[in-house]
């Protein structure tokens, strides 16, 4: 299950060690949730050989309540990533290798005591990846999971722009892609009367 932990911006990475050798980290967290509307659209930048600039984006499902997993805390909801330093966190405990293009090891995988330990998993060749998230902004409303699921089920009629979204096919995934056309169908979402 995902998980968010705070590391402000800048800050060690799991591979670098902190005072006297240990890890760098603390314990906040989160965990998939089946809400759309507590869910995250990231975009990021990525480079081609050509020279130019392409995005990606993504849909991140996050843990908004409270809820202990192993004695932790696995909360995390958008507010407490704009709450962050800088409002950057960074993205642990993503059991899904779909991320993995800018991403670097996840270090709870090697935590015996973290609901992310993988027993499988070895420091020389790591199995789990994480990587960055920055706050961007809030939506301008709420945007509801039935709202995306009506809109979804009338594009697979209608060809529209959500009829092949990952929210839908591939419901278990964490962390999502998301075409250009469906990342701007939904923020285009934001100014229209819930329907």
């Amino acid at each position: 299950m995902p998980r968010v932990r705070k590391r402000p911006a800048g800050a060690a990475r799991p591979d670098k060690k902190g005072p006297k050798g240990k890890r760098t980290k603390t314990d906040n967290q989160g965990e998939a949730s089946a809400k759309v509307e507590n869910s995250s659209l990231q975009e990021t930048s990525a480079s081609k050989d050509c020279g130019k600039n392409l995005s990606s984006y993504w849909l991140m499902k996050s843990e908004p309540e409270s809820r202990l997993e192993k004695g932790i805390d696995v909360k995390f909801s958008i507010e407490d990533l704009k709450a962050q330093p800088k409002q950057t966190a960074c993205w642990d405990g993503v059991r899904n290798y779909q991320i993995v293009k800018e991403a670097y090891p996840d270090h709870t995988q090697f935590e015996k005591n973290s609901p992310h330990y993988d027993p499988s998993s070895k420091e020389d060749n790591p199995k789990w990846s994480m990587v960055d998230v920055q706050f961007v902004r809030m939506m301008k409303r709420f945007i509801p999971l039935a709202e995306l699921k009506t809109y979804h089920q009338a594009h697979r009629a209608t060809g529209g722009p959500l009829k092949n979204m990952a929210l839908f096919t591939r419901q278990r995934l964490s962390v999502q892609p998301l075409t250009q056309e469906e990342f701007d169908f939904i923020l285009s979402l934001e100014e229209k009367e819930p329907s």
